[in-house]
C-alpha cells in the first residue's frame, strides 16, 4: 500500500486529475449500463452477459495497467487506454438512455395494480333528484360500481332515499325510462357499454349525471386474470375494441362494448396463428368474473360484467383458457396508421344495395373517428393504401354489407394483419419510438413488462422470416358457420357446435395441447382474396347442436306443436278454452313465449279452442232456464289467455320456468324483429350469403367469417 502511496506522489497532478476522472466515468456510465441490460430479461442472454463481463474486466484492465503507465511516464498506452474509456463511456450512456426509455414506454402499456372505480347517480334528463327520489340499485353484489360502490357510498354520506333493486342493469335502465324510478347507481361508462343499443343509442342525451362517487381500487382485471405465462410458449389472446376519449392513455379496466371481440392463439415456435372473430349478436350462455352462470344473451351483453366476465364466457364457448387480454382503443387506430406511413388492404366491396344506391358502386364511406356523420370517410374498393382515418372507417363499417357485424369481424383482421406486417418493416429508431409512443397510449393489458419483452425471440424470428423473403407469420384462417335466430323478436346469431369444434381443435394443435401436428396450410400473401385463397377451418360445416326457439304457434294446428315438441325432446300440454270468434281446432296461446330457447325449459301449454258444439241452431230464440244457464256457466272452461310475455335478449336472465297457471291478457308478439334497422343497414343476424337485401329465412344455415 506504502508503494502505490508512494507512486501516486510522484505521478504529475494532471494526469492523476485525468486518469481518476475517466474511470469514474467509465465506472458510473457502465453501472447505468448494466442496470439498463438486465431490465431486457429473455432477450439476447448470452450476449449481454458476455458484454457486461467483457466491459467489466476492460474497467478492471484500465485501472491497473494505466496506472502503471502513468507511474513510470508512459504516457502513449496511457492515453490511448483512456481515449477507448471515454468513447466507451459514451457508448454506455447513450445505450442506457436509449434502453431506459424504450423500456419504459413498454412498460406504459402493463397495467397498474389499481384503478379508479366510478358509480354514478343518473336521472333522465328532464327529472329534478331529491331527498325522496327512489334510487335504482342491482342485486349483484359482484358489481363494482353498481352494487360496491354505491353502498359503500350511501353508508358514507348517510343517503336515506329509498332504494328500488333490480336483478341487472338493464333492468334499471328500462325501470329509469318507464319512470318506475326516479335515479340508478350505474358506472360512469353507461353511454360505452348501452348506447350501442338501438334503446338507449340516445342516452348521453337523454339522461344526466347528478352526482359521482370514485375510489382507487385493486384491478379487478388484473387480480383477476393475472397470469404468469411467458410469451415465449404458445398463448391466447382475447383482443377487446374499446371507444375511448381519454388523452392519457387507455386504462386496463376502461370499459367496452363488446363489438369486437378477436380470439388469437399463437405458438413463437412455428410462428403460426389462428384468430377468430366473435360476432356481437352471437347469442350464448353469459358467466360472471366469478365463473357463475348468468343465464343466455347477446355475448357483448357480457362486456357490462367487465372484462374478466367477457374472457369468462368466451373460454366456456371456445373451451380454451385465454391466458392474456388487451384492449385496443380503436380511434388510437388513427395514429397508429398514421405513425407506420398508412397500410395496404383489399377493401371488401358492399354488397347491401340500399347502401350502394347511396354511395355508388365501387365506394365505401363511413364516418370519422369521432362518429361525426358530417365528415364521411370514404374510400374506393380493391386493393388500397390507406391512411388512419380510412383503416379505422374501413374495420368499422357493417352497414354496407349484408352479413353485417360479420364482415366487420373480417375487416377488423385485414387490418390488423397489414398493421401487423407494416410494424416489422419500421426501419428507424425513430420510427420505432414514435409507434411506442402510440401503442402504450392505445392498448392496455394484462401482460407484465417482463412477458411483453419476451416476445423479442418470436418478433426476431418474423424479422428474419421478412428478411430471407417469406411470409413473417403464418395465418391460420377460420370461419365459423352460423345461422339466424329470433329471440323473442330480436335478431341474433346462433353457430353451429361442429364448426366451432373444427376450429377450436386447430387451435388447440397450435397451442400443442392436441398431439396432432400442425400443418401450415399457407404463406399469407395480402393481395390474395381472403375468402378463395387455401382451406379456411370450420368454413360450411353445419353439424352439431344448435340452438332452437319456441314457434309462436298462435292460428296453428295441434299437430304442429306436437311434432315440434317430439323433434325437439319437449312434452306439450293441452287446455281447452273457448272463443266464438276463432275457428275451432286452432292454438289460441301458449303458455312460454314465443322466441324462448328450448333448453331453457322442458314442457309447455297450448291453449285450444274448443266450441261447445252441443248446442242446436234453434236454441236461439227459445228462453234458457236461468239456473241451467248458471251451471253451465260453471262447468265452462275460462276463455282468458296465459301473458306470452317477451324477454330482450341482450338482458341474462335466469332459464324460465314453465308457468302452471297461465297469467290471463295475450301480448302482441312481433313476427319480425323490433330492433329499429337505421337507413343504409342490414337487418342484424342477417346472413350474407344471398345477393339481394332480403333477411333469409331462420332456418338458412350460412358460413359467417370470423
Amino acid at each position: 500500500m506504502k508503494k502505490i502511496w508512494k507512486c501516486l506522489k510522484e505521478i504529475p497532478l494532471g494526469y492523476k486529475i485525468f486518469y481518476f476522472i475517466t474511470f469514474l466515468i467509465y465506472i458510473v456510465s457502465y453501472i447505468f449500463f448494466f442496470r439498463s441490460l438486465l431490465y431486457l430479461e429473455d432477450i439476447e442472454t448470452v450476449i449481454r452477459y458476455v458484454v457486461l463481463f467483457f466491459f467489466g474486466i476492460f474497467g478492471i484492465f484500465y485501472l491497473i495497467v494505466c496506472f502503471k503507465k502513468i507511474s513510470q511516464r508512459k504516457k502513449g498506452l496511457f492515453i490511448f487506454l483512456s481515449i477507448l474509456a471515454i468513447l466507451f463511456s459514451i457508448v454506455f450512456g447513450v445505450s442506457a438512455f436509449v434502453i431506459d426509455k424504450l423500456y419504459h414506454k413498454i412498460a406504459g402499456i402493463e397495467a397498474s395494480d389499481t384503478s379508479v372505480y366510478t358509480s354514478v347517480i343518473l336521472t333522465l334528463k328532464d327529472t329534478e333528484f331529491n331527498q325522496s327520489s327512489v334510487i335504482g340499485m342491482v342485486t349483484d353484489e359482484e358489481d363494482r360500481t353498481g352494487y360496491i360502490l354505491p353502498n359503500e357510498w350511501i353508508k358514507k354520506e348517510n343517503i336515506t332515499n329509498e332504494i328500488d333493486y333490480r336483478s341487472s342493469t338493464l333492468e334499471l335502465l328500462k325501470a329509469l325510462y318507464e319512470h318506475e324510478v326516479d335515479a340508478i347507481f350505474i358506472t360512469k361508462d353507461y353511454a360505452v357499454l348501452y348506447g350501442g343499443d338501438d334503446v338507449y343509442q340516445n342516452i348521453l342525451s337523454e339522461t344526466k349525471v347528478v352526482k359521482e362517487y370514485s375510489k382507487e381500487m385493486k384491478n379487478e382485471e388484473s387480480e383477476i386474470l393475472a397470469t404468469t405465462k411467458s410469451l415465449k410458449e404458445p398463448f391466447t389472446v382475447l383482443i377487446l375494441g374499446v371507444d375511448s376519449e381519454s388523452q392519457n392513455g387507455l386504462d386496463v379496466n376502461a370499459a367496452f362494448n363488446g363489438d369486437t371481440l378477436i380470439v388469437v392463439t399463437f405458438n413463437p415456435k412455428t410462428l403460426v396463428a389462428t384468430m377468430l372473430s366473435i360476432p356481437r349478436d352471437m347469442y350464448v350462455p353469459i358467466y360472471s368474473s366469478s365463473g357463475s352462470r348468468r343465464g343466455y344473451g347477446k355475448i357483448n351483453s357480457s362486456a357490462a360484467l367487465g372484462t374478466a366476465a367477457t374472457v369468462e364466457t368466451i373460454e366456456h364457448m371456445t373451451n380454451l383458457d385465454i391466458d392474456y387480454f388487451v384492449k385496443v382503443n380503436f380511434r388510437g387506430v388513427v395514429d397508429l396508421v398514421e405513425s407506420i406511413g398508412g397500410i395496404d388492404v383489399d377493401v371488401e366491396p358492399p354488397d347491401y344495395n340500399y347502401y350502394i344506391q347511396s354511395w355508388g358502386e365501387g365506394r365505401l364511406c363511413e364516418q370519422d373517428s369521432l362518429r361525426n356523420f358530417q365528415n364521411m370517410i370514404c374510400m374506393n374498393t380493391g386493393m388500397q393504401h390507406l391512411n388512419g382515418e380510412q383503416a379505422l372507417a374501413y374495420a368499422r363499417n357493417r352497414h354496407g354489407y349484408l352479413e353485417s357485424d360479420v364482415a366487420r369481424n373480417r375487416h377488423q383482421q385485414q387490418v390488423l394483419e397489414a398493421v401487423a406486417k407494416k410494424v416489422l418493416h419500421s426501419s428507424s429508431l425513430s420510427d420505432f419510438e414514435h409507434l411506442l409512443d402510440t401503442v402504450s397510449n392505445n392498448i392496455a393489458t394484462n401482460m407484465k413488462t417482463s412477458q411483453i419483452l419476451s416476445f423479442y425471440q418470436a418478433i426476431k424470428g418474423m424479422l428474419k422470416n421478412a428478411l430471407s423473403g417469406e411470409e413473417f407469420i403464418t395465418i391460420q384462417k377460420t370461419q365459423l358457420s352460423y345461422y339466424s335466430l329470433d329471440v323473442n323478436g330480436y335478431s341474433c346469431l346462433g353457430y353451429y357446435q361442429g364448426s366451432m369444434d373444427a376450429i377450436t381443435k386447430a387451435m388447440k394443435e397450435n397451442l400443442g395441447l392436441l398431439s396432432v401436428e400442425t400443418i401450415k396450410t399457407f404463406g399469407y400473401d395480402y393481395s390474395e382474396d381472403y375468402e378463395q385463397s387455401s382451406k379456411v377451418i370450420g368454413k360450411g360445416i353445419y353439424s352439431g347442436e344448435r340452438l332452437r326457439t319456441l314457434p309462436d304457434f298462435r292460428g296453428s294446428s295441434v299437430s304442429e306443436a306436437q311434432s315440434f315438441a317430439s323433434q325437439n325432446h319437449l312434452t306439450v300440454n293441452i287446455d281447452y278454452r273457448s272463443d266464438e270468434n276463432e275457428i275451432p281446432g286452432i292454438i289460441l296461446d301458449q303458455s312460454v313465449a314465443a322466441g324462448t330457447l328450448t333448453n331453457q325449459f322442458s314442457s309447455f301449454t297450448i291453449y285450444v279452442n274448443k266450441i261447445d258444439d252441443t248446442k242446436k241452431p234453434d236454441e236461439d230464440d227459445e228462453t234458457e232456464d236461468p239456473d241451467e244457464e248458471n251451471e253451465t256457466n260453471e262447468n265452462k272452461p275460462s276463455t282468458s289467455k296465459p301473458n306470452t310475455g317477451s324477454t330482450t335478449p341482450n338482458e341474462t336472465t335466469p332459464n324460465p320456468t314453465t308457468p302452471t297457471e297461465p297469467t290471463p291478457q295475450t301480448p302482441t308478439v312481433p313476427e319480425e324483429s323490433t330492433t329499429p334497422t337505421i337507413p343504409g343497414e342490414p337487418t342484424e343476424g342477417n346472413e350474407g350469403s344471398t345477393t339481394t337485401d332480403t333477411k333469409p329465412n331462420d332456418d338458412d344455415t350460412t358460413s359467417g367469417d370470423a
